[in-house]
C-alpha cells in the first residue's frame, strides 16, 4: 500500500507541473520595441516557459508607441482567455494616465504578476570626458540646460528619474524621450545626446561602451563595484522601475491565476535566475495574493511622486 501511494505520489508532481501550462500558444505583447529590458525580460520567459512547457510557444510581438500607452489602451480589446499577456511597467502605467495624453487609465490595466526591478542608473558613453557623477555634475552646472539626457518615453520611470535628479542636485539637464531602450541606445552611441537616464540592466548590458556614473540602490551593484549609489553621493535615492505581466480585463479570476503561479514557478526557476543576475535584473515575486496592496502602495507613492515632480495634471 505505501509503495502504491508512493507511486501515486510520483506521478502526481508531472501532472500537477503541466496543469500549469497553458492550453494554447501565448500571444506576448511587448509595449516597447525590440532591444530594451522588456524585451530581454521576455526573451528569458520565453527560454524557461518552454523547458517547463516544451508544447508550447511563446510568441512576442511588438506594438510600441506612446511611451508604452499605445499597447495599454488596446489590451482590454483582446481575448480574456489566457493566450493574451501584456507587458506593462511601473510608475508609467500611473504616470501617463494622470498626464492625460492617453487613452487609458491605471484601472483599465490589470497586472497578474510582477516578476522584476531594474534601479535606476546615469550612464555617459564610454568616450565621454565626463568619467565621474562630480564631473557630471560640474558640467550641468557651468551650461545649464545643455546636458541632454534619453531615456525611455514620457511619464516614465526615466522621466521620472531625470526631473528627480536635477531637483536633487540643483543642476538643468534635458530630458529627451525615445520610444524604448532600443531607439535611445543608437542615440547615445552615435553622440546625439550626451547619456542617458535609464537602468543598472542598460549599464551591464553595454559594459565597455557606456560608463555608469551612480546608481539609485541601497548599495553597489555586485556587477557596478566602482559604482556609487546616489547615497553615497548624498540624496536618499532608491528607486527605478518594475516590471510585469497584465491581462485583458474579461479574463477570469481562475485564469489569472494560473498565469500568475506560471510566471511564479519561471522566475522562481535556478534558470531565469542566472539569466536575471547577468542581466542586472532584481527579481521579485509579486502575484495575485499580494497583487491588491502591492498596488495601492505603489500608486499612492507614484501619484505623490508625480505631484511632486511635476508630472501630472
Amino acid at each position: 500500500m505505501r509503495k502504491l501511494a508512493a507511486i501515486l505520489c510520483l506521478l502526481a508532481v508531472p501532472l500537477a507541473q503541466a496543469q500549469t501550462c497553458p492550453d494554447k500558444h501565448i500571444n506576448y505583447y511587448q509595449a516597447f520595441p525590440a532591444g530594451g529590458e522588456s524585451d530581454l525580460s521576455a526573451r528569458h520567459q520565453q527560454i524557461v516557459l518552454k523547458k517547463r512547457c516544451p508544447a508550447i510557444e511563446t510568441i512576442i510581438q511588438y506594438k510600441p508607441g506612446a511611451g508604452g500607452g499605445l499597447m495599454w489602451a488596446q489590451m482590454n480589446q483582446l481575448a480574456g482567455d489566457g493566450n493574451n499577456i501584456i507587458g506593462i511597467n511601473l510608475p508609467h502605467i500611473v504616470f501617463q494616465p494622470m498626464e492625460g495624453q492617453v487613452q487609458y487609465k491605471t484601472a483599465d490595466v490589470t497586472p497578474v504578476f510582477w516578476f522584476h526591478y531594474t534601479p535606476d542608473a546615469l550612464v555617459v558613453p564610454e568616450s565621454s570626458p565626463i568619467k565621474t557623477f562630480q564631473d557630471f555634475i560640474k558640467a550641468a552646472k557651468a551650461d545649464p540646460g545643455k546636458i541632454s539626457l534619453g531615456g525611455s518615453g514620457l511619464n516614465s520611470a526615466n522621466h521620472a528619474a531625470h526631473e528627480r535628479m536635477n531637483a536633487a542636485f540643483g543642476v538643468k539637464t534635458t530630458y529627451i524621450p525615445y520610444k524604448g531602450t532600443g531607439d535611445m541606445t543608437t542615440a547615445v552611441l552615435g553622440g546625439h545626446i550626451a547619456g542617458a537616464m535609464t537602468y543598472t540592466a542598460f549599464a551591464i548590458n553595454n559594459k565597455g561602451k557606456m560608463r555608469a556614473l551612480a546608481v539609485a540602490m541601497d548599495k553597489r551593484h555586485p556587477l557596478l563595484p566602482d559604482v556609487p549609489t546616489f547615497r553615497e553621493l548624498g540624496v536618499d535615492w532608491v528607486d527605478g522601475a518594475y516590471r510585469g505581466i497584465g491581462v485583458p480585463k474579461s479574463t477570469p479570476e481562475a485564469v489569472k491565476k494560473r498565469l500568475s503561479d506560471l510566471w511564479m514557478a519561471l522566475n522562481k526557476d535556478p534558470e531565469m535566475k542566472e539569466l536575471a543576475a547577468k542581466s542586472g535584473f532584481e527579481l521579485i515575486n509579486v502575484g495575485m495574493a499580494e497583487m491588491a496592496p502591492f498596488m495601492q502602495e505603489k500608486i499612492k507613492l507614484y501619484t505623490e511622486g508625480a505631484k511632486r515632480l511635476g508630472l501630472g495634471k
